[in-house]
């Protein structure tokens, strides 16, 4: 059969029918074959960058790989920070680019290109994958097409490139066949001992913390972890891609920790004499830079299925090297004596409950964003998901997002990447059957991929999307405060928003904006009276808005502004 049809067919057999995509001359030939082969959901946006973010999401909530296409050249290199949002995140993902055909390839050429459009994409963006593939014959398509699904989703998952030059997509390979192999399982030699230390080790704490990553909601064992909870009774942080590891109103659950998280939870991370971590890789932002403070006091245990991530820069933890799921079926199936860390938590809850998260802007004027957050989680119970772009409005929502047991939150983690909200709502939302989800942005972020809402008005996806509006690039004016004398180039200087309001009713789509706290409740009616439609609410912030607490720079986790004894 013809390569087209060949991926068409392996795509299907993995269970793979939605595609996100950029129309291009490189790629028209794949798209076309899955636009006649039945089944395929094919998601066109407007941006290459917008469509690998798409397929992120839609990877974090089915845990299965995304898809993305994009034609040669610019196409291509658009996806990049798409890739490397899959790839430090732990999102698995196939990206599928066309190329120029052979006989217009450089080759060992000197010159910088020859066919029109002609980009290396492979060796640009190999450290961005677990691996890239440059198709030379159709013959290499079956074997190259399993072994990239295979790559994204075994160990640490992650993304991988095929590019396929046009000529080859209409040349002949062998029919389809399944090439699947069995995955071979860990060495769990370990696992039992490790286990053992810790509840020794439990038995003897008085102040034991579990920090939980997103590690556990790609292992599928977000169940388990409920589990280990109500077995084990203490106290669960959670990084910022692991906020909906576990729900708000699990008495377990503490909060967020790191750079800006809950005062109280941080204050638990730096305190506690055990620390579990599973699904989470201890970086700077969650440890502060002061690693020895961060050690002092404490034995710590690490499970990752990264071996490069254990001792890394936290160093004398008792690691584990396995996959979550059988280390927390083998901490539920050991015996354990009745523990109990009441005190501890009732000396976190008093932490807390002196400085809430939505007391930390307790004198800002007009509307705070932490409390407006909580708002619109309580009355948002109907979407799947919540989506938070980069800069002052993620922290916001991260430090107070109430999420109910069933949903998910999507944020770009280790690449940081703003315009991530936008299109990872839409691809979450499809990945959901066309569910309801909140998107937040500050308007900063939301231009960088604001044409996506037109693909969701021609899809007529039911976003709930929320403008953080602080009229700045809130998070760098903060940070031009501590240390540039508010000078603010950039972020004030030379930059400007539109009205989104108005924008959002050009695309069809109803709107509001608000400035005032009294105006919240109305808003919120309206944002969810027809909760099949989309919907955008600007909500006007005070442009000296900041985002606290804020761990300070060279200080312990536990060190936070403003200053504030606990």
């Amino acid at each position: 059969m013809k390569v087209t049809s060949y991926i068409a067919h392996f795509l299907k057999s993995k269970n793979i029918d939605t595609i996100f995509e950029l129309q291009g001359g490189m790629i028209t030939r794949i798209i076309d074959e899955l636009y006649r082969h039945d089944g395929f959901k094919i998601i066109t946006m407007h941006h290459e960058q917008a469509a690998a973010m798409a397929a992120d999401a839609y990877a974090r909530v089915t845990n299965k790989p995304g898809v993305a296409l994009a034609t040669s050249g610019p196409g291509a290199t658009n996806l990049i920070t798409g890739i490397g949002n899959c790839y430090f995140d732990s999102v698995p993902a196939i990206f599928i680019t066309g190329q120029v055909n052979l006989n217009e390839q450089k080759g060992d050429k000197s010159v910088r290109q020859l066919g029109f459009q002609e980009t290396d994409i492979v060796s640009v963006v190999k450290p961005l994958t677990k691996a890239a593939f440059a198709i030379k014959s159709a013959q290499e398509v079956p074997a190259v097409l399993q072994q990239a699904y295979d790559l994204s989703l075994e160990g640490r998952p992650g993304p991988v490139l095929i590019d396929i030059p046009m000529n080859l997509q209409i040349a002949e390979c062998d029919e389809f066949k399944d090439l699947s192999e069995t995955v071979q399982q860990p060495d769990l030699n370990n696992l039992f001992s490790f286990v053992s230390d810790y509840i020794s080790s439990l038995r003897q704490s008085k102040r034991p913390l579990v920090l939980a990553g997103r590690g556990i909601r790609i292992a599928n064992a977000v169940k388990e972890l409920h589990l280990i909870a109500e077995k084990l009774n203490i106290p669960i942080v959670t990084s910022l891609n692991g906020i909906d590891v576990i729900p708000d109103n699990n008495p377990c659950r503490i909060g967020l920790i790191g750079s800006y998280g809950n005062r109280w939870a941080n204050y638990a991370l730096g305190t506690c004499d055990l620390l579990l971590v599973i699904g989470s890789r201890l970086d700077l932002r969650q440890t502060g830079s002061d690693i020895q403070a961060f050690k002092t006091g404490k034995k710590i245990f690490h499970v990752d299925i990264d071996a490069a991530e254990l001792n890394n820069r936290i160093s004398d933890c008792q690691v584990l090297h396995a996959d979550i799921l059988p280390f927390l079926n083998q901490l539920l199936n050991s015996d354990i004596a009745d523990t109990d860390f009441s005190y501890w938590f009732a000396e976190i809850k008093a932490k807390k409950e002196e400085r809430p998260d939505t007391a930390e802007l307790s004198n800002i004027k007009g509307i705070n964003p932490n409390k407006l957050v909580r708002a619109i989680s309580h009355c948002s119970r109907l979407a799947v998901a919540v989506t938070a772009d980069v800069g002052s409005n993620q922290m916001w929502v991260a430090q107070s997002v109430s999420l109910s047991n069933n949903q998910l939150f999507l944020s770009s983690g280790g690449m940081g990447a703003m315009g991530y909200s936008l299109p990872a709502a839409i691809g979450s939302s499809i990945a959901s059957g066309k569910a309801p989800v909140v998107c937040f942005a500050g308007d900063g972020g939301f231009q960088i991929n604001v044409q996506e809402l037109q693909t969701i008005r021609r899809n007529n996806l039911p976003i709930k999307i929320v403008i953080l509006n602080n009229h700045c690039l809130g998070m760098i004016r903060q940070f031009q405060d501590s240390y540039f004398d508010s000078a603010y180039q950039s972020t004030v200087w030379g930059y400007s928003a539109p009205d989104f309001a108005a924008l959002a009713n050009v695309y069809e789509i109803e709107s509001i904006r608000i400035d005032q706290e009294e105006q919240i409740e109305e808003a919120l009616l309206k944002m969810w009276g027809k909760p099949d439609q989309p919907f955008l609410l600007d909500v006007s912030l005070d442009i000296h808005t900041n985002v606290y607490p804020k761990m300070l720079f060279g200080n312990s986790i536990t060190e936070m502004e403003p200053k504030y004894d606990l």
